[in-house]
């Protein structure tokens, strides 16, 4: 799996752009947001989704990683494939799509090119806990989900190895971030939790 790319930006068009990295030119689609983010840059570093079919393989690519999460959000839902996806992150920023998602509104996702009533229902009932859970979590942490999940993940993932039970070691995690803020390094993070796991 291609996790990322970076490299220069060789052609630009509003529904993909080539990226030459190594000497190797990749066809990548984005969407018009991402589009919107890169449309003066010479280089990038795109996330990207590898959608392997029988008769192709293609390369998809966000400027965010939270589009990135709810690109592949949607294409879990039967009947929205990767083209569809990427038209909904076309319409709507990751922000707009998860906030439609979480009030149920059904007119605004529906409003999409290629989007009917019962596809933006189904979107919602398939993701509306999922969204709300991300959401709350962000709230509660009171810091983005992009920014230092990576740095939970592997406090816990220390805490694990050491022998700290992991509910345990998420709740001690979690209260700890809460009231620093998320402004600890790992190895903070993980001395403060053994303190008090």
């Amino acid at each position: 799996m291609i996790t990322y790319l970076k490299g220069e930006v060789v052609i630009k068009d509003p529904t993909f752009l080539v990226m030459e990295v190594a000497g190797i030119g990749y066809e990548i689609k984005i969407s018009l947001n991402t589009y919107g983010y890169l449309k003066d840059a010479t280089s990038a570093k795109l996330h990207t989704y590898l959608h392997i079919k029988e008769d192709a393989h293609t390369l998809f690519g966000f400027h965010e990683e939270s589009e990135k999460k709810r690109f592949l959000d949607l294409i879990s839902i039967s009947g929205v494939g990767p083209s569809t996806a990427l038209m909904v992150l076309s319409s709507l920023s990751a922000q707009e799509l998860q906030s439609a998602i979480i009030n149920g509104d059904v007119k605004t996702i529906s409003g999409v090119k290629g989007i009917g009533q019962k596809t933006a229902q189904r979107i919602i009932l398939e993701l509306k806990d999922k969204m709300s859970k991300d959401d709350l979590l962000s709230k509660a942490v009171g810091i983005s989900l992009s920014m230092d999940n990576t740095v939970k993940n592997e406090a816990l993932s220390a805490l694990a190895t050491l022998g700290i039970n992991k509910a345990v070691a998420e709740k001690t995690i979690d209260r700890i971030m809460k009231e620093s803020d998320g402004n600890l390094s790992l190895e903070e993070l993980i001395k403060l939790a053994l303190k008090r796991a």
